[in-house]
This record gives structure tokens, sequence and C-alpha cells, in this order.
């Protein structure tokens, strides 16, 4: 599945998108788990990234954080080797990882009913969900701007939380693949932006309404990256 970009007009580049994400891992994984309510400096995560236990943290969240770098790590690997895709297998082979011992279950989808919290709204049934899964592909294939396809992955994985936990997470992982494997910049959600973020998501799940998610995730995108994919 392969789309343009349509809102910057940057040029697919790959190698060039995938190495300034491999220098953003730090910053990455420390957004993630802080947007999780872990809360790690970013010279902390670099420490316990380098191999060294950090004081003053539960070892519980420190194997979140670790989990959260070995699943990027993972999908840098299957981009290297041109072997991610946007399929079942793979979503539950990464989420297998990053979700392992936090979960209920992980590596497959889940087996029962979820609510999230703050919202009225519903999840769909178990059952339901290899259907969903299939439709969310197809559905994000006919849209014709890269980014569009990427957030629109992201945010079906959220609002139908296919797992257990971990699935915003996990969404962000499948989005940040499918636009690296395109040759364009990842998406890191900042941590100081938890607020913003969350009440647009309420507001989301709520509407099923993607256009001010979608506008709040581009505007995640930082201006200096896209420069540099233009150069």
């Amino acid at each position: 599945m392969q789309g343009q970009d349509q809102h910057w007009d940057m040029a697919p580049n790959k190698a060039k998108a995938l190495q300034l994400a491999r220098r953003q891992l730090s910053e990455l994984v420390c957004d993630a788990v802080n947007l999780e309510g872990i809360n790690f400096t970013l010279p902390e995560i670099q420490t316990l990234l380098d191999g060294i236990t950090v004081g003053g943290h539960k070892l519980s969240d420190q194997q979140i954080v670790l989990n959260q770098s070995e699943a990027w790590l993972t999908l840098f690997r299957w981009l290297q080797e041109d072997t991610f895709e946007l399929a079942l297998e793979k979503t539950c082979q990464l989420h297998a990882i990053a979700a392992k011992d936090e979960a209920l279950e992980w590596g497959r989808f889940r087996s029962g009913g979820v609510t999230i919290a703050g919202t009225e709204y519903m999840p769909p049934n178990a059952g339901e969900l290899p259907v969903l899964f299939g439709k969310m592909i197809k559905n994000a294939q006919e849209l014709e701007d890269i980014y569009d396809q990427a957030i629109f992955i992201f945010l079906s994985m959220a609002r139908f939380q296919f797992f257990y936990d971990v699935n915003k997470r996990l969404g962000r992982f499948m989005m940040n693949g499918l636009l690296l494997d395109a040759g364009f910049p990842a998406i890191n959600l900042p941590a100081k932006r938890q607020l913003e973020f969350n009440r647009l998501m309420l507001s989301f799940y709520t509407s099923g309404d993607q256009q001010p998610m979608n506008r709040f995730l581009r505007s995640c995108l930082d201006e200096r990256v896209i420069q540099i994919i233009r150069e």
C-alpha cells in the first residue's frame, strides 16, 4: 500500500526517513511511555536503553520502556529488510513485543469485551475484529495521501481496540511503519501535548470523525524533519 504526500509535497526517501527515525529512538520511546503515565526523563530513557538500570522506577515500568524500544528496533529491522507489511501477522508479532507482560493477552486479538475510560463508546465485539481489520486496510488503501492512510490506520486501531491493551501505542507503530516503508518521516506524538491529544481522542471515540485528530497528528510532524526530507 503506497501513497504520496499531497500536503507538504515531500518526495519519498526511505533511507533518509528511516535514518531520522533511528536517531529519534530515545525520544520516540520517552514520549510514548510518558503518554501512558510512566514518567521517565529523556536522559533516564537514554541511560536505560544503554543497558544501565535507572533508580527510582518500578521494574515493571522499566520493562515497558524496554519493550517499547525492542518493538521499534524490530520495526526498523523489518523496514531495512523490506519485510514490513500492514498485515495481521506483523501486527500481532509487534504487539507480542510491545505488550509483553503488560496486556491481559499479547500477540493476538482480544477474546473478550473492553471499555475505554472517559467515554460511553463501546468498541466492537471480539468476534468482529478479524473482519474489521481487513476492512480497515481496504478503506485505508482507498485514500490517496500517505499521511491520511497512516493516520486512518492509527485511529481505526485505537477505536476498534483490537487488543486488550497497548492499542494506541501499537497503532502508532503501524502508522509509522507504513509511513517509513513508503519513504516518509514518522509522526512522533510529544508528551507535552498529552492534554490536547486526550481531549481530541475522547471526542473521536464518541463521534468517529477523524478530521480533528488528523489535523492534530499532522501538526506533530517536526518542520525540521520535513525540511531534511525535502533537501
